[in-house]
């Protein structure tokens, strides 16, 4: 079987220690979390995790089948529709063009950031796979330093 790439939501209790739980259960079966992002769910005790692994259709459903039977966990979202988005900033010296650069954020939904002294911060925010073409791209303009946030995605 060959693997694909999955993402996948929990919500779970706003507590101490779910995180640490989730993540040792990836790791206890040897499975990799490629992107983890994790966020408190507006007027809830509640939090969303978004988890991008990759797996083949057994792994994945195990991993979802484990999930189910922690306790913190309210619900599992295994997506198949979904809008799905990374952001990134990346930081230049502030010798490349700065019409350039604003092109090129442009281009994969972002925008110039911040302009300092000496350097200069793109923000992208759209699909993983045009984040990294986009981190590709910038490659020519010498990035000093790039963040990613990871994954969150959405049902449709």
């Amino acid at each position: 079987m060959t693997d694909v790439r999955r993402v996948i939501s929990i919500v779970v209790e706003n507590e101490s220690s779910v995180l640490s739980r989730i993540s040792g259960l990836f790791a206890g079966r040897g499975y990799n979390i490629e992107s983890l992002t994790v966020a408190p769910i507006p007027n809830s005790n509640r939090s969303r995790m978004t988890i991008v692994t990759k797996g083949n259709r057994r792994v994945i459903e195990q991993i979802t089948k484990q999930l189910h039977k922690l306790i913190p966990v309210y619900k599992v979202i295994e997506h198949d529709e979904m809008v799905e988005k990374e952001m990134v900033l990346a930081k230049f010296p502030i010798e490349e063009n700065l019409a350039d650069i604003q092109a090129l954020c442009q281009a994969y939904n972002g925008k110039i950031a911040n302009v300092g002294n000496d350097m200069i911060i793109g923000m992208v925010t759209d699909e993983p796979c045009r984040v990294r073409h986009f981190l590709e791209a910038t490659r020519r303009y010498n990035p000093i330093e790039i963040v990613c946030s990871g994954v969150v995605a959405i049902e449709r």
